[in-house]
């Protein structure tokens, strides 16, 4: 008997078989979307959409992003999943947004007025941070305990959100927002971060847990009506390993992010946390703390899929498949065995989402992304 694909997704979560394979993808980035739909687009185009906020098209980017990622997903209605809190894809700046436009150096630099250094990078087609001369005013900044004040959001960051789940809300498992994820805590950046958490791990936690209180009480104004889970993408792990030790991990932030996941699942949210590289060590971390999908399973770190699944599907769902330098690098006939490969060892098995590792990224091959899904069709 078919089924919805949002009942579909269910099913999963409840440990039940469904009618066929769920398909969903972490993020659809901009150039297999223009390939999708026949033109350019700001969908996903984390570049181009930040340069045009730099220049006031506000409306302009966040139009593109309701028109055509409804097209997208619309044309490639087979996908069960629809995320809509990814970066240049779900939560937006507010209506009348005008910021202070950083200086352009050069072809690829900027400069803004407080001394940061941006960069565009034509490889992930992002612009990044490089260089910051206030890391201890950032890190002094973020070290701030919350003051107990609880502060709503402007309405409109969600107007993207919104339109997605007026859409495909009823049909289909919308992955949407919430409050910060806090699956750890940085302040001043990765390097600041970890020398503040090596040299004063109490006050870290202290602080930590201070914002986790905060995200719990503003959960209510971002969780939005409609949505069916929360998708959250912080890293743990590089390919070698958990970048901190699962016994720090456990002291500092596991009672803290298992608040932030049973927070969430008060507003009835499914929780998906997506997390690249070899996150082996801390998986029973993962558990405990409550999630109910892993994202990602990282082949090319370590983590293959089938024996992620024997060992841990009975805990969480996996959600995966094809290694995604496949999609970028490989050859058609490597892409169609690799889902042909995980769809019949999987599949039937009930606890298994189709997609690719990571997303469907910068640089992926349109040919072969057409290749798995004329394969998948073989399936659903």
């Amino acid at each position: 008997m078919s089924c919805t694909s949002k009942q579909r997704v269910e099913m999963i979560f409840n440990k039940q078989l469904p009618d066929r394979p769920a398909i969903g993808f972490f993020a659809i980035d901009s150039d297999t979307a223009a390939g999708v739909l026949g033109r350019q687009t700001y969908w996903r185009a984390k570049a181009k959409s930040q340069i045009a906020f730099w220049q006031g098209r506000r409306d302009e980017v966040v139009q593109s992003w309701i028109e055509d990622g409804i097209e997208l997903y619309k044309k490639l209605d087979f996908i069960d999943i629809i995320p809509v809190c990814c970066e240049s894809a779900g939560i937006c700046p507010p209506k009348g947004y005008t910021p202070e436009s950083p200086k352009q150096i050069d072809e690829t630099t900027w400069q803004g007025k407080d001394g940061k250094i941006y960069r565009y990078s034509p490889t992930t087609k992002d612009i990044t941070v490089i260089s910051s001369p206030f890391v201890e005013d950032s890190l002094e900044l973020q070290a701030e305990m919350w003051d107990g004040v609880i502060t709503p959001p402007d309405e409109s960051i969600f107007e993207v959100v919104e339109a997605f789940i007026a859409e495909f809300g009823e049909e289909k498992f919308v992955l949407g927002p919430s409050a910060a994820e806090l699956a750890w805590f940085l302040p001043g950046g990765m390097e600041a971060g970890l020398m503040f958490m090596a040299m004063q791990p109490e006050k870290l936690k202290k602080i930590y847990m201070s914002k986790v209180a905060s995200a719990n009480a503003h959960d209510k104004y971002y969780v939005r009506r409609g949505q069916s889970g929360v998708l959250w993408g912080t890293d743990l792990a590089s390919q070698k390993g958990p970048m901190i030790s699962p016994r720090m991990y456990g002291e500092l932030f596991l009672e803290g992010f298992s608040q932030r996941v049973a927070s969430v699942k008060v507003h009835n949210q499914r929780v998906i946390k997506h997390m690249c590289g070899n996150n082996w060590p801390i998986l029973d971390l993962m558990v405990q703390a409550g999630i109910e999908c892993y994202q990602s399973v990282q082949q090319s770190a370590g983590m293959d899929i089938a024996e992620v699944y024997a060992g841990y599907n009975d805990k969480f769902a996996v959600w995966g498949g094809l290694p995604v330098e496949l999609l970028i690098g490989g050859s058609r006939k490597e892409v169609r065995n690799a889902v042909r490969k995980v769809m019949t060892e999987l599949a039937p098995n009930g606890r298994f989402i189709f997609g690719t590792s990571h997303s469907v990224a910068v640089g992926t091959n349109y040919e072969n992304f057409m290749a798995m899904i004329d394969e998948l069709h073989k399936w659903i």
